[in-house]
């Protein structure tokens, strides 16, 4: 497979963030369990018998400087799908980025709420304002795995954004490939009802990406260990967005 590199990745060296020509991918942390108060370990399982540990800590703090450097290269107005407390929401608002964040979870809603994001409670393949004009979408911390079908998902990218969007997804460590699961969280509120999930490692993203319309342009080795898909569709032109 030939990827090439795309001039504002590049410009990310400075912030140490690699940008890779070809194919690999890191574990992500899986996304949106239940939110609360506490940092008491979260654990997805799921049916196959796999356990993931997940880093509520890092969903709850605010992004750090490696995200930052990611998020500096996005074109507005940008949609993040499963956002969660809103931190990257509220990092691209600080920077004057037009952006709104979409969760299921009415807890993680409330508090992405408090930190004063932008942020509407839904499915996200349910109604979402501005269809066909969103730039970016984001799918941060795991979330390419929501509903089980990452190809479904990143269609729902394609009809916000249209030909010409953008999706930056995280995605796990080389050699993961991809797979559907059966998963469910457990913590000390117990187990919550099991649900649709997909583990896409960074060799498996440009074949799921392909049916939705993106191709693979570049990916992103952060210094932690992370890594992030950079997908783009054909251009179109540019339609304002309008959230009022």
């Amino acid at each position: 497979m030939s990827v090439s590199t795309i001039t504002p990745l590049r410009a990310l060296a400075g912030h140490g963030v690699e940008a890779h020509p070809s194919s690999g991918a890191r574990r992500a942390a899986p996304a949106r369990p239940p939110s609360g108060p506490t940092r008491s370990p979260l654990v997805l399982h799921t049916q196959s018998g796999e356990v993931l540990m997940l880093d509520r800590a890092r969903w709850h703090a605010p992004t750090n400087p490696e995200e930052r450097a990611l998020l500096s290269s996005v074109t507005g107005p940008v949609i993040d799908l499963g956002c969660g407390p809103g931190r990257l929401v509220v990092s691209l608002a600080d920077e004057g980025v037009e952006v709104l964040g979409i969760d299921s979870s009415p807890s993680a809603v409330a508090l992405a709420r408090r930190r004063g994001a932008a942020v509407l409670q839904g499915d996200v393949f349910g109604p979402i304002p501005g269809q066909g004009r969103w730039a970016t979408c984001l799918l941060f911390d795991g979330t390419i795995g929501i509903g089980g079908d990452p190809s479904r998902l990143l269609r729902r990218c394609w009809e916000l954004t249209g030909p010409g969007g953008r999706v930056i997804a995280e995605v796990e460590v080389p050699g993961t490939g991809w797979r559907r699961h059966t998963a469910w969280f457990e913590g000390e509120g117990g187990r919550t009802p099991a649900f649709g999930w997909a583990v896409v490692g960074a060799d498996a993203i440009a074949e799921v990406a392909r049916p939705a319309g993106f191709a693979l342009t570049t990916l992103i080795q952060t210094p932690s260990g992370r890594w992030f898909a950079d997908l783009e569709a054909p251009a179109r032109p540019s339609k304002p967005l309008r959230l009022a």
